[in-house]
């Protein structure tokens, strides 16, 4: 029998303490599909969550009701403008199908809303008046999701992706896909089990490339060997630029059937994320630091990579920090480049000026000098002017068309600063060459990125640091008031108030 089945992806990282709200034109700006035609002409056999349910598609037979594939940088609050047209969308698409048998969905898991602090809990909750209680529903979810009680509630299938930096959105998405055919095939009845404790991130905010996840991920595996109706476990690391009520990390069993058994499993892996609350792995060094290293390092065949953790775009910083640049500049760090400076007006300037010009203008610094310095009066010369597209071709979003908008290359001492016009993290290698960079051939690196970086970025050099800006994705949570968690949380809280670590 061959099923019909809605998919939708409607994604967004929102950072509350960002000033700049995400509207419908954000969206269009990365990636912003309507009806089958766009989403399977851009995202077909691409490395992300729809990619992925094509391809279930495909092979199950499926007939795909596909509505909207849209996906935002992480930024301020998603306008309510923004979260009524998409869900609209979603929506209208699912009444007008008429009969379904499943619904796919590709979340991020933190999105909040100028009206809703989860969002997409109101997005399950308004599909969920429209197909009744019962049709299976398949959710993917970012590793960075932020996952409260009344979502489990609604939806049968849950996989988060397995690595960070995330190179796994089209397999989490098929793996989704299949449980969804097994239950729409009535071979397995899926239900979610659901465990959490009072904090604001854990697992070392979802590293997957070191310990306590490695660790973490090996005893998943083990639980899921050892009882063939565990369908799937996800270990959310949560997104701790969120100032809402469930922010924090999670761990999502999805079974056949009801067992205590299976909250037993997500119990168990959160006593682990709380026990080691306290690991950092990360060294963060001061601007100055990381400049010095660069100035002084000794060069052989590969670069320096220096990643600007807290100008992180990935999530939710301006993108415009220039503390890091200042330091490289006046350390005189030579045959470097760096990237990528969010600064719609001066790539303007730049672009007028026009390729060999010699220009004096200011660069970054403008959203909030408070958080990652002022801008800086800089004189340089013009190397390269582009459109900024280009198409990833790294093991992140391999495929997937992505545009900076008007871009410059603004060669400043021995810098090489990429000027762009839409906000984004730095995670291809593209990125860069597709401006006449190759980030290869230079001594240092630097690139606002706080890991997805390395999945690039790491093999190709010969040493890896990581500063703190003091951007607005600084991991100092004294820069910030939080006024809408829940209490206590770690770590805002002693452990004194923690009489029993159980939320």
């Amino acid at each position: 029998m061959a099923f019909r089945v809605l998919t939708a992806q409607f994604m967004h990282e929102t950072n509350t303490f960002a000033t700049v709200k995400t509207d419908i034109a954000t969206f269009e700006r990365m990636i912003c599909c309507r009806g089958a035609e766009e989403v399977i002409d851009h995202l077909a056999g691409t490395n992300t969550e729809t990619g992925g349910y094509i391809d279930a598609a495909q092979e199950h037979g499926w007939e795909l009701v596909h509505t909207i594939a849209a996906a935002a940088n992480p930024l301020g609050l998603v306008t309510d403008d923004a979260f009524e047209h998409f869900t609209g969308l979603i929506l209208d698409g699912l009444t007008e199908a008429g009969e379904v048998d499943g619904v796919a969905l590709a979340l991020h898991g933190a999105m909040v809303s100028e009206s809703h602090e989860d969002a997409e809990t109101e997005l399950v909750r308004r599909i969920r008046a429209i197909t009744g209680p019962d049709m299976p529903i398949c959710c993917t979810f970012d590793l960075h999701a932020n996952v409260g009680p009344g979502f489990v509630d609604m939806v049968q299938i849950v996989c988060s992706y397995l690595t960070y930096p995330h190179i796994d959105m089209r397999e989490r998405a098929r793996k989704a896909g299949d449980l969804l055919q097994r239950a729409m095939a009535g071979e397995i009845a899926p239900k979610l089990s659901y465990a959490r404790r009072p904090m604001v991130q854990g697992a070392d905010g979802g590293r997957t490339d070191v310990g306590p996840m490695i660790g973490l991920r090996q005893r998943a595996d083990a639980f899921m060997a050892a009882a063939p109706r565990v369908l799937d476990i996800s270990i959310n690391a949560g997104f701790n630029q969120s100032d809402i009520f469930d922010v924090g990390p999670s761990v999502i069993v999805t079974s056949d059937g009801d067992d205590p058994a299976f909250s037993a499993i997500a119990e168990t892996l959160m006593d682990e994320i709380w026990e080691t609350r306290g690991v950092v792995n990360n060294r963060y060094l001061k601007v100055g630091e990381a400049a010095e290293v660069a100035r002084s390092f000794n060069h052989r065949d590969k670069p320096l990579v220096i990643a600007d953790y807290a100008d992180n775009p990935g999530a939710g910083a301006y993108g415009d920090a220039t503390n890091l640049l200042a330091a490289m500049l006046d350390a005189g760090v030579t045959d470097a480049c760096f990237g990528a400076m969010y600064d719609p007006a001066a790539a303007a300037d730049l672009t007028t000026a026009g390729p060999g010009a010699r220009v004096t203008l200011h660069i970054g610094g403008k959203t909030d000098p408070a958080f990652g310095g002022p801008p800086l009066l800089l004189t340089g010369d013009v190397v390269a002017l582009s459109d900024g597209t280009f198409t990833c071709d790294g093991p992140m979003t391999a495929g997937v068309t992505k545009s900076f908008g008007p871009t410059a290359v603004f060669r400043v001492g021995g810098v090489d600063i990429l000027v762009v016009s839409n906000l984004m993290q730095i995670i291809d290698l593209q990125q860069f060459l597709a401006n006449g960079i190759d980030p290869r051939t230079k001594k240092t690196v630097a690139l606002k990125s706080m890991q997805h970086f390395r999945a690039t970025y790491e093999p190709l050099a010969e040493k890896v640091i990581v500063c703190d800006s003091g951007a607005l994705a600084t991991p100092d949570f004294t820069r910030f008031e939080f006024k809408n968690v829940r209490r206590p949380l770690y770590p805002f809280d002693p452990d004194e108030a923690f009489v029993a670590a159980h939320d």
